[in-house]
């Protein structure tokens, strides 16, 4: 039951090296996520359809609000040239942290990216920019509040109080504040070894300006309606995506390099994935306690180590039950906050850990290649993850969960 998973995993981080002009096209993506699909489909529908409906009802959930982001944050438009300095691309990094846990990392990242690949296009040292973007705004940035990434916000749904995140503030600050130490170092390093003319042109002068502002009117719609309930949720989330649609002006995507390749490629790549890991998602929640897990270290290794390589937001819900089936007891969702604690924050920082450990890295990485820019391959993201991040979360548990 697990096979068909395993094999789509290894198929995305295999086919893009192996054979590259085959698995450039949508359709032979959503062909190598059928061929996968197709026999979890036919097992859950004669043994179990409720769990193949349960999963595809939280993909369109998800699909809907990654999808309804993406196309707003499309028509907001930061016209003018971004000065793009070691320190600048470290403010830059630091304020989509900042807005990802009010606009989603989703949203911080498509609000962002764009303008910061066009900043540093000139540079021939540039490949650690996107890597930490994704590491920094598209995961670790969201922590603060169930806005901020897909896992808290189901816990918000399942009775954790809104503002209770906030107490997740030191393991974001500390976080933040290393991998934003690490990156500046390695911007100014690479920034020291680029040309005195690209580092002239690293300090623009071209005043920079908002453009579309009208799309913060749909942007605050789809935040409002997360707190609606399904299909109330979607159905405004999609009739705000079309208005954005219709009042952005043309010369705004085309400014940005809008198009929907990469939401396509998500939506297409994590429905086989939705699909297939449904079985393994079910092993865990049944026969999870197996495992041993009863520690708040554990909790965070296991949900981070899971949330690598699953969807994070059903994976913070399995971990969930497997504490609350330990009996520990607890104010919310009857769990110590210890655990609590270490489940959202696994979830949340581990989702860095590959592009398939949250929707945004898959779309930063489709708009960075379609922009020019050589992305590592699914292994080589990987080297610089399992680099960078590991040593980082040792550290938080030694700090927080001795």
């Amino acid at each position: 039951m697990t096979i068909p998973f395993i094999g789509l995993l290894l198929s995305i981080a295999i086919l893009p090296l192996a054979a590259h002009k085959f698995w450039h096209h949508l359709k032979n993506q959503a062909l190598v996520a059928a061929l996968f699909s197709i026999p979890v489909i036919y097992l859950c529908l004669v043994h179990n359809p409720h769990l193949l409906y349960t999963g595809l009802e939280h993909y369109i959930s998800f699909v809907v609000l990654l999808g309804s982001l993406f196309i707003v944050s499309g028509g907001i438009w930061l016209k003018g040239d971004l000065i793009s300095t070691p320190i600048a691309n470290t403010g830059m990094l630091a304020l989509g942290a900042f807005l990802a846990n009010f606009i989603g990392t989703t949203g911080a990242s498509m609000v962002l990216i764009r303008p910061l690949l066009f900043a540093n296009h000139y540079r021939k040292h540039h490949i650690h920019i996107p890597i930490f973007f994704i590491m920094i705004v598209s995961n670790i940035g969201g922590l603060l509040t169930p806005l901020g990434d897909p896992p808290l916000f189901l816990g918000f749904l399942l009775g954790v109080p809104f503002f209770w995140t906030i107490k997740l503030f030191p393991f974001w600050s500390i976080a933040l504040v290393i991998l934003l130490g690490i990156f500046f170092c390695i911007d100014h390093h690479a920034f020291a070894h680029e040309s005195r003319r690209q580092q002239i042109q690293s300090k623009s002068d071209i005043p920079v300006s908002l453009k579309g502002l009208r799309n913060l009117g749909c942007l605050l719609a789809i935040i409002l309606a997360v707190f609606l309930p399904s299909p109330f949720r979607e159905i405004i989330m999609v009739v705000a995506a079309l208005v954005s649609l219709r009042i952005t002006p043309k010369t705004y995507h085309e400014a940005n390099g809008f198009n929907f390749d990469p939401i396509l490629e998500v939506a297409i790549l994590f429905l086989g994935i939705f699909i297939t890991m449904e079985p393994t998602l079910e092993i865990l929640y049944l026969r999870g306690a197996e495992l041993g897990i009863t520690q708040p270290w554990q909790f965070f290794w296991a949900t981070g180590g899971f949330s690598s390589v699953l969807d994070n937001a059903p994976t913070y819900l399995t971990f969930v039950a497997l504490g609350q089936g330990l009996k520990l007891g607890g104010s919310i969702l009857n769990l110590p906050e210890a655990i609590l604690a270490a489940v959202s924050v696994g979830a949340v920082f581990f989702g860095a850990m590959t592009y398939i450990g949250n929707a945004p890295n898959f779309m930063v990485r489709s708009i960075a290649q379609h922009r020019g820019w050589k992305m590592p391959s699914f292994f080589g993201y990987m080297a610089w993850s399992v680099g960078i991040l590991l040593p980082l979360f040792l550290v938080i548990t030694l700090i927080f969960f001795r």
